[in-house]
């Protein structure tokens, strides 16, 4: 899914303060927006979004009964219902005062957008509410909430709004320069590195009966303590698309090579190496992915077909995931797996030897004379 982020625009700025319950810690709720000035309101947009350019995975709200009974989701379904939150395009001529799914009085977005602006502080407020009784872990870090309303960004063809939720756990030290009669005066001052935020959410205002789009990073969601951002709070499950197949089936294979095939078969490391290079290789050179094909050009004999297969299908079993046998290939998938298909030969600690091209010009051996094992590589120049 392509997506530009050039013509974005920061609507919304609100930012609030959730500590841990567990630990006696506040929570602190803004009474207002903050006011940016544009060059800030830019800046705000391209560090936060940029967060999000390496974000392939995409990600759904679910609950297990009903979308109905999942806050955040209703939450943002009101915000992008709302005919004033994008301001510049704001409706013009209504003051009807309503009052919404939530019990709050709303103006008819007109004059000034008020009834948008009340409906965005109270659903902003409730957001950082929920997240506060969820993040009970005692080792969950308190932080800044920053809930944004962004319009016009470009999903292949369409324009869409999206809402960004953004915790900062992480402080960094900036020093402050003021210069004065008597020279500079240096003052250490703590505060978050926007680019450095530790979790983020952009939900997309598309698929809205499927729980929309949503794009997700966390800094720090190995632990334990971590998964309430994603589970808890976000209440999220991945979506099956061309960036997770691909990444699957690639590591389906390499664990098939490294772990499966050197105890079923009696195979060397640099046919090892061979298989996961010709593996790399089919999904550089493929727009589209059929199991069938890649069982053939790659694999090529029958008996290793046949393993492959047992083990794809109790893969797939032991970790409940059923990849797709036919879909479009993502390069950002295969450049990430592309770090961890390592084409080397560890020897002892003295040599590390790189195999990227044809097997049968390096030839393993071993010296009765000295008692090692050697391997003999053929070249035709050295660079």
């Amino acid at each position: 899914m392509r997506m530009n982020f050039t013509e974005a625009h920061l609507e919304r700025l609100i930012v609030h303060y959730t500590g841990n319950k567990q630990n006696s810690q506040p929570l602190l709720l803004s009474k207002q927006e903050q006011a940016l000035d544009p060059d800030s309101r830019q800046k705000f947009t391209e560090i936060l979004l940029n967060r999000f350019q390496q974000c392939y995975e995409r990600y759904s709200f679910h609950h297990t009964s009903s979308l109905d009974y999942h806050e955040v989701y209703n939450y943002v379904t009101t915000l992008f219902k709302e005919p004033g939150m994008a301001k510049e395009r704001e409706a013009q001529g209504t003051d009807e005062i309503r009052k919404n799914q939530f019990g709050i009085n709303e103006v008819g977005s007109g004059e000034s957008g008020r009834g948008a602006s009340a409906v965005f502080r109270e659903l902003s407020s409730r957001m950082a509410s929920h997240l506060f009784e969820v993040a009970v872990h005692p080792k969950i870090k308190p932080g800044e909430l920053y809930i944004t309303y962004f319009s016009n960004i470009q999903v292949e063809e369409r324009i869409v709004d999206a809402i960004g939720l953004f915790k900062a756990e992480s402080k960094s030290l900036f020093v402050d320069i003021d210069p004065s009669s008597e020279g500079l005066h240096v003052e250490l001052k703590e505060g978050v590195e926007l680019s450095k935020i530790d979790k983020g959410c952009l939900i997309l205002n598309q698929e809205a009966d499927k729980g929309y789009e949503l794009m997700i990073f966390d800094s720090n969601g190995k632990g334990e303590e971590a998964q309430y951002w994603k589970d808890k709070f976000l209440g999220a499950l991945i979506q099956q698309n061309e960036f997770l197949h691909t990444q699957g089936f690639l590591t389906i294979t390499k664990n098939f090579v490294t772990q499966q095939l050197p105890g079923e078969f009696e195979v060397s490391k640099t046919e090892q190496i061979d298989i996961l290079n010709r593996s790399m290789d089919y999904f550089k050179t493929h727009g589209n992915f059929n199991k069938d094909e890649f069982e053939t050009e790659v694999l090529h004999h029958d008996d290793l077909i046949q393993s492959f297969r047992k083990y794809d299908e109790q893969y797939r079993e032991n970790n409940a995931w059923d990849p797709a046998h036919e879909f479009e290939i993502s390069p950002q998938a295969v450049k990430k797996q592309a770090r961890v298909f390592k084409s080397v030969i560890k020897l002892d600690k003295n040599f590390h030897i790189y195999v990227h091209g044809d097997k049968e010009l390096i030839e393993k051996g071993y010296d009765e004379g000295v008692g090692k094992h050697y391997y003999k590589i053929y070249f035709d120049q050295e660079t």
